[in-house]
Formats: structure tokens, C-alpha cells, sequence
């Protein structure tokens, strides 16, 4: 059975909203809660990837596995990976990056992902969630993609594009953008040897780096599409969702 391993990577110094990761719902840390969705999801191990101590001493207060990174990374996925490294498991097959800004994430779309990486042998997989309010389409916070196909419970469809700005829907398969990555160990060795391109710091998305040079992104359709945390509006929102459901 292929072995998967699950890290998170976080940081203290988010552009928009500072200090998010310990931002509390319910009296537990925003990536407290993604760990816990991550764990029960009982895919493989779950590991926090952080250049910050707070974030580290957290995760591990509320039972949780998390590793220091150096603070040089440009972005998420190279911070993974330098765990990977250190983490020295072997026999690892799948890498799954889960965003730790997405508390809200359904442990069933984590297994979904999981199953369709390595029923279907794909080298990059992610998720995507159908947009019901229009408000998305314009919004700069919320990561749309483009597919080729259109989505449906059973199949997968190549990435074309990934973007912030706004996106008519008209015409193409737009879908929401989950904070969620599945790499095989080989392809995200490949990825992070790759330099930046200029689409993907003009757009602030790593995947971009990917899609400019080739690597294939599998786009699977989600059950929900939760709220990630990006600004102070989002966190105000999420903890009114999550606080009214407990």
C-alpha cells in the first residue's frame, strides 16, 4: 500500500493577517484545528512545518507533531519539503500539503484526494469546489482555477490556470481553489528545483510555477468549499460559522 505523508506548512508573518495560525476558534488555534482535521483523515502521518517556535510549541500543547524550518522559504511547498528532508521517513509515495489557513476543510475531500493520487498514478493533485455566489468570481482573495473539463464526482481535470483577479464564468470551467496539494515524492522534487517564474510572483501562486514549466495539476471536485482565513473579515466569519456549529 503506497505510504502518504501529511505536513502542514505555517507561519507567523502572513502578509494580510499576521499571526493568524493562533488566532483561536473554540479556544483552539487555527492550526490546531487543520492537525486535527489532517489526523482524522488517518491517511498518514501529520506534520507542522513552521519557522516560528509559537507555532511549534501550539501544535505540540494541543497534541499535535510540528518541525522548525529555516525562514528563507518563498513559499509553502519548498518550506514542506526541507521537512520532508528532515523528517527522514522512509518509503514515502505521496506528500500531501495542506493549507493550515482552511480549519473548515473536509476530512472527506483529504481521503478523496488521497485515493485518486494513487488510484489514478497522478504526479500533482489538488481540489476544487463549485461557486455558488457570484461575489467569488471578483474577489482577489479567493484563488480561482480553470479546468479543462468540467468537473464531476467521478473524474479529474487538467489545471489550465490558476487566478486572483477576476474570472468569467461564461465559457469555462471555473471552480473554487482548495488550499491542498497532493505531490508524488518524485514530482515535488522536481518542482522545488525549479526557480520562481515571473507568473508566479506577479500573482503570488506557487502553483503557477508548475503549470510554467509543465507539470501536470490534477483538479478534483470537493463535497463543500470552506472558508479560508486571508484577512481579518474571514477570521471574523469562520469563528461565527464554527462557534454557532459547536
Amino acid at each position: 500500500m503506497p505510504k502518504t505523508l501529511i505536513l502542514i506548512p505555517s507561519r507567523m508573518s502572513a502578509t494580510r493577517l499576521p499571526g493568524k495560525p493562533l488566532l483561536k476558534i473554540n479556544n483552539l488555534s487555527i492550526i490546531s484545528h487543520v492537525v486535527n482535521k489532517a489526523k482524522n483523515a488517518e491517511i498518514g502521518r501529520v506534520v507542522v512545518c513552521t519557522e516560528d517556535q509559537l507555532i511549534l510549541e501550539d501544535v505540540i500543547k494541543n497534541g499535535g507533531e510540528a518541525i522548525l524550518t529555516g525562514n528563507h522559504h518563498k513559499s509553502g511547498t519548498d518550506r514542506i519539503f526541507e521537512a520532508y528532508k528532515k523528517l527522514d521517513i522512509e518509503e514515502v509515495d505521496y506528500i500531501l500539503n495542506i493549507q493550515g489557513d482552511e480549519p473548515l476543510i473536509n476530512k472527506n475531500d483529504i481521503i478523496n484526494l488521497n485515493n485518486k493520487m494513487i488510484k489514478t498514478n497522478l504526479n500533482i493533485g489538488t481540489l476544487g469546489a463549485e461557486i455558488n455566489d457570484h461575489k467569488m468570481f471578483s474577489n482577489k482573495n479567493i484563488v480561482k482555477v480553470i479546468t479543462k473539463e468540467k468537473l464531476n464526482n467521478k473524474n479529474s481535470s487538467l489545471a489550465q490556470s490558476f487566478k486572483r483577479n477576476h474570472v468569467f464564468k461564461k465559457g469555462e470551467n471555473v471552480y473554487h481553489h482548495i488550499g491542498i496539494y497532493a505531490y508524488e515524492v518524485k514530482t515535488l522534487e522536481k518542482f522545488i528545483n525549479l526557480n520562481q517564474t515571473k507568473n508566479e510572483i506577479e500573482n503570488r501562486l506557487e502553483q503557477l510555477r508548475a503549470l510554467d514549466n509543465n507539470l501536470k495539476i490534477n483538479v478534483i471536485l470537493t463535497k463543500s468549499s470552506p472558508i479560508g482565513v486571508d484577512t481579518k473579515e474571514d477570521y471574523l466569519a469562520l469563528k461565527k460559522i464554527m462557534e454557532y456549529k459547536s
